[in-house]
């Protein structure tokens, strides 16, 4: 069986969508799954293109004993609507962007992070509100959620 490939996305991918990324990583791996998924995160802007994860979301990871490791940031690209199943979104404004870099290759494929916890809002940027432990309450319900949906 192939692995499925979840790819989250945020606007500048060093806060919201590497934290969902290492937090649905750990989860996969708790659960002995690594071999059913492959994961990763990506941008909808340039603006962050090579930096790696911000510091409050790595003291956030750090303080719940989720392991992470250094990257760099990385932006949406078209051919990422066929490379994975499912790509996740942390807001609206993600959505919008992602539908519109996407094109139709990514229809049936684009969800925003809160769906899989039952809820229609958005994952709080915590560059804007510092509060990166609401982001990573938010993140961990999505990424539970998820591996729900999937059967897991």
């Amino acid at each position: 069986m192939e692995p499925i490939r979840v790819l989250f996305v945020c606007h500048g991918n060093i806060c919201r969508s590497p934290m969902a990324e290492f937090v649905m990583k750990d989860l996969v791996r708790d659960k002995g799954l690594e071999d059913w998924f492959v994961i990763a995160s990506a941008a909808t802007s340039a603006e962050e293109i090579g930096n790696d994860v911000h510091h409050g979301t790595k003291r956030m990871l750090d303080r719940m004993g989720v392991p992470y490791e250094r990257r760099a940031a990385r932006r949406l690209r078209g051919g990422d609507a066929n490379a994975w199943d499912y790509l996740i979104g942390m807001d609206e404004a993600n959505m919008r962007n992602m539908r519109r870099m996407l094109g139709s290759a990514a229809d049936g494929k684009l969800y925003k992070l809160l769906e899989f916890a039952g809820e229609t809002g958005d994952v709080a940027d915590p560059w804007y509100t510092g509060d990166f432990e609401a982001t990573y309450d938010d993140v961990l319900a999505g990424c539970r959620g998820l591996l729900a949906h999937l059967g897991f």
